[in-house]
């Protein structure tokens, strides 16, 4: 093992070139929307979408690895190594790396999940060879030394201060420990103190080694670009460094569905001196595979996701109680969660759970009307084609389908599920989710006598 993290392959560059695959997964337009996927003689996948009316490219490579990857002592290594691929490799400086991108007005960036990693840099389309290198180099040529690791250490640590002081967004890292407790997903992405103070540089090391073999990783790429120009850069960076180490390996197949955590119930309480009372209230909900994802995205919608939504209307609206009120979803490879969100003064909070919990017990039992389908379907079409007008939200499709699914789905396609969902499939559907007995998070200062009346939310 070199500190750059691959060895040097036995295999030539002309037997890696031979056995490449390319694929053309959506066909658009005069080449317009184009999605095609070359598999790399090492397990590596890229994919690319083409965009000639742009001026802009957005580079990213996605990992297989995310926080629900940790043992409970490794707890935020994931995170902490994401940090880490920007301090240096044997050929850039942490400031050659972000100055290569700063000196051509690019952006770069990277974000970790419960389950998977992503790295990226926007620029325009002529500075596209640059970002690849920039990029490619860190994911295969960290050096991870001990002295990054300290220093980073204290910033990560500022990170996870930063958050315990948002209690609206700790709130929800809250909601994950009530609904699946001490397993992986029910812990934070960042880690805890005592988590973080614990990761030496020799174990977040093989951390790395373990996750970040080209099998693992997902290279995407949107664009004004040319599809077999950026598999030549990429296939060139990582030769060069050395990492198809395997020439016969098979990429790493997406997550499968075959475990199930669900729970009901459950309540947790966080006594704070804020000024409001953060509440989610939720269940369990459907794994990203499950089909009925499009029927609970119309209900998602409609319920609590804009201004003409029924949360929205009844809790604010109609009554001012609180500012911020919505609901969501997220779905992993296994399960899922659907949760209700909202802030608002201490006193108003046993009012605000319960005009959300009547309004879930009514949707279940009697689904929803016509009217609020077909502006929720319409919604959701809209807010769909709208968020992928820019490069990057592209490249995070294109990405994250690959990883994920190990499949790609046309905008035209996505479009047709949403509107061919029916009333009969929302009823369904907020029956299963919506009829369950639901958990509660809280966070805010409440008395002893409040917080012994939110079991009456769960029970």
């Amino acid at each position: 093992m070199t500190s750059r993290g691959f060895k040097a392959t036995a295999r030539t560059s002309s037997e890696a070139r031979a056995v490449a695959r390319t694929q053309t997964l959506i066909k658009g337009t005069s080449g317009i929307g184009t999605v095609r996927k070359t598999t790399l003689p090492g397990g590596l996948r890229v994919v690319t979408e083409t965009l000639p009316s742009v001026r802009s490219a957005t580079f990213g490579i996605w990992a297989h690895v995310g926080s629900r990857d940790e043992t409970r002592s490794l707890g935020g290594a994931t995170h902490y190594l994401e940090h880490l691929l920007f301090k240096g490799t044997s050929r850039r400086s942490a400031l050659d790396i972000s100055s290569a991108l700063d000196a051509v007005g690019g952006e770069m960036n990277a974000f970790t999940a419960k389950e998977y990693t992503c790295y990226y840099a926007r620029v325009l389309d002529t500075d596209l060879p640059l970002a690849i290198d920039v990029v490619c180099d860190m994911l295969t040529g960290s050096m991870i030394r001990e002295e990054d690791v300290d220093v980073e250490r204290g910033a990560i640590l500022e990170e996870i201060a930063m958050t315990e002081d948002d209690p609206g967004d700790c709130v929800h890292d809250l909601f994950a420990h009530t609904m699946f407790g001490d397993h992986p997903l029910g812990r934070p992405v960042l880690g805890t103190v005592d988590t973080v103070n614990a990761l030496t540089a020799d174990r977040i090391r093989r951390f790395y080694r373990k996750h970040y073999d080209p099998t693992h990783l997902v290279v995407a790429c949107a664009g004004n670009i040319d599809h077999k120009k950026v598999v030549r850069q990429v296939r060139a960076a990582f030769e060069k460094a050395g990492a198809f180490r395997d020439t016969q390996a098979a990429p790493i197949a997406p997550r499968d569905g075959r475990r199930s955590l669900r729970t009901a119930g459950r309540l947790e309480v966080q006594s704070r001196r804020t000024e409001q009372a953060h509440v989610v209230l939720g269940m369990p909900g459907l794994a990203r595979t499950d089909d009925r994802r499009w029927a609970l995205g119309v209900l998602n919608t409609a319920l609590g996701g804009g201004m003409s939504s029924r949360l929205f209307q009844e809790v604010r609206e109609k009554r001012g109680l609180a500012y911020s009120v919505y609901s969501y979803t997220s779905g992993f490879a296994d399960c899922g969660l659907f949760g209700v969100y909202a802030g608002c003064r201490p006193s108003q909070v046993h009012d605000v759970l319960r005009i959300c919990r009547d309004e879930l017990d009514h949707v279940a039992e009697n689904g929803l009307t016509d009217d609020e389908i077909t502006r929720a379907i319409g919604q959701l079409q809209g807010s769909t084609v709208l968020g992928l007008e820019d490069t990057g939200a592209l490249m995070n499709r294109i990405g994250k389908s690959e990883l994920c699914w190990g499949e790609q789905i046309s905008v035209d396609d996505m479009l047709a599920r949403m509107a061919a969902v029916t009333p009969d499939d929302v009823r369904s559907v907020a029956r299963d989710i919506l009829g369950q007995r639901p958990s509660l998070s809280v966070i805010g200062p409440l008395k002893d006598k409040q917080a012994a009346r939110l079991n009456d939310a769960v029970a």
